[in-house]
């Protein structure tokens, strides 16, 4: 767990961004993602060279050559001010005739696979960093930062895309971190998973999955198999914005995932036609609120729902890019479950009579405040081809275990250990009163409902009876009350005159 001692580092870290002028939250994200890489890459070879001493044999492909030296980190940090800046604008001269120069920046550019992810997404990156003291200040400050395992780095860097949401922009690219845990705990990946998020931001479902590994399934670290597909072939990305996929790369290699599968493309567009059955886990918060062209969109998702809406493309997708037997969480706005248009009710039939709708957890709108107040639902399914829809379990969440608001505070009611028990035992949850907070329909029902899976369909209220007074009762007791006001001003009038 990150320390009070790092997010205070952490904390001054952002506010010498700010004071240097760089506020927008990504773009500070990214500036620092690049100095804690630079550090890691120098930290990388210091590893390396202690190896290769300690067994007599030379180091090889290393990551800075002989005459690279002073773009490592652990050298130009002795640097002043002026000559760190130098160091990151003109760099050093590598080369006499014609004159050629690199610096720390573009050398990391130049890595590539020693690198990992992270360096396969560098074009078009650029440092903005420009004022010297600035950054001797956060090259110091950085220095400074405990990174000595996989957890602290890990959770430094959740801390720091906590930011993003705080900030108050940009804060759709960050699902809670507590609910996407969830989503991980009720599909409990397995060793033999191939895990995708169509649209992965900064990879948060892909490093819930890689912690949910650490934390129940430790022992599988031991097989050099595993770890080998665990660090190039379990995890897969898909991303349309570069800087967000950089940070989604680095938030993946700081928790020890050292080259995933990040693609950068339109997952919606014809660019994205090759994913198709190949996944058997889909975690997503896709966007939603979106429309898109017909032309811009991949012809095979229309054939599933015709529709501009990207919430129901998402679902098509998915569809599309799980093998058969896979299985899919994915948080979707409430107007997918009751949504009456002629698309709406295509992408539900197309999963409860082709494939296997397994639960909807309807969650209230305050889980994703203070940026987004709308109300979502998440959504279980496996792809079948063959249908095997039978009786659906829906869960109405009341709490998460932070208040509803924009402070998003903890509180002690907190549905999400029950959600899980529940739906881990859902044959228990046979013949459960639909006045519960959870209960099964079974698939006729909603098929005779036009397929909507909204829980105020099937959730029953109970009314509870209050009594009045008869009128003529009321009356009486207001003109008592008149009469007793009255007697009382005359009192105090007499009280005047005296």
């Amino acid at each position: 767990m990150i320390t009070g001692q790092i997010k205070s580092q952490v904390d001054a870290i952002w506010n010498l961004f700010a004071n240097g002028g760089l506020t927008n939250a990504l773009t500070v994200i990214e500036q620092f993602t690049y100095l804690l890489f630079l550090r890691r890459l120098d930290e990388r070879q210091i590893n390396e060279e202690k190896k290769a001493n300690l067994l007599g044999q030379p180091l090889k492909n290393p990551i800075y050559g002989p005459g690279e030296a002073d773009l490592r980190w652990h050298n130009f940090l002795n640097f002043g001010p002026e000559q760190k800046l130098e160091i990151f604008t003109r760099g050093i001269q590598v080369s006499n005739d014609p004159p050629e120069f690199l610096n720390a920046f573009d050398k990391m550019k130049t890595v590539g696979k020693a690198g990992g992810v992270f360096t396969e997404h560098m074009k078009g990156a650029t440092f903005m960093v420009n004022k010297a003291r600035l950054l001797d200040s956060l090259v110091m400050n950085i220095n400074d930062i405990t990174m000595s395992d996989r957890d602290t780095k890990g959770d430094l860097y959740e801390y720091m895309l906590s930011k993003i949401a705080s900030a108050g922009r940009n804060g759709q690219f960050r699902t809670p971190r507590h609910i996407i845990r969830l989503m991980v705990d009720l599909t409990r990946p397995t060793k033999d998973d191939v895990i995708c998020d169509p649209s992965c931001g900064t990879a948060g479902f892909l490093v819930s999955v890689g912690e949910y590994f650490h934390e129940n399934h430790p022992d599988l670290f031991l097989d050099k198999n595993f770890r080998q597909r665990y660090n190039s072939e379990m995890f897969h990305g898909v991303e349309i914005d570069p800087s967000m996929l950089r940070i989604g790369a680095m938030n993946l290699q700081l928790h020890g995932i050292e080259d995933p599968q990040l693609l950068e493309r339109d997952a919606l567009s014809e660019q994205n036609a090759d994913q198709r059955d190949k996944y058997t886990l889909l975690l997503a918060n896709p966007p939603f609120k979106g429309s898109l062209d017909y032309d811009s969109v991949e012809a095979s998702l229309l054939q599933t729902a015709k529709t501009k809406k990207t919430e129901l493309l998402f679902l098509s997708l998915m569809l599309r890019m799980l093998q058969t037997g896979g299985r899919a969480a994915v948080i979707v706005p409430d107007g997918v479950l009751f949504g009456s248009s002629k698309a709406h009710k295509a992408i539900r039939s197309e999963i409860i009579e082709k494939h296997k709708l397994t639960a909807v957890i309807s969650m209230p709108g305050g889980v994703f405040k203070p940026y987004a107040g709308v109300s979502t639902a998440v959504l279980f399914f496996t792809k079948t081809g063959t249908g095997g829809t039978d009786d659906v379990w829906f869960y109405d969440m009341q709490a998460d275990g932070f208040s509803l608001d924009d402070k998003r505070q903890a509180t002690e009611a907190n549905d999400l250990p029950d959600i899980v028990t529940r739906f881990w035992a859902r044959t228990q949850e046979q013949g459960r009163a639909r006045t519960e907070q959870s209960f099964l329909v079974p698939k006729a029902e909603i098929v005779e409902n036009d397929y909507d899976l909204s829980i105020n369909r099937y959730k029953e209220i109970i009314y509870e009876a209050v009594e009045y007074d008869p009128p003529a009762a009321i009356i009486q007791r207001l003109k008592d009350m008149e009469q007793e006001r009255f007697e009382l001003l005359e009192e105090l009038e007499k009280i005047m005159g005296e």
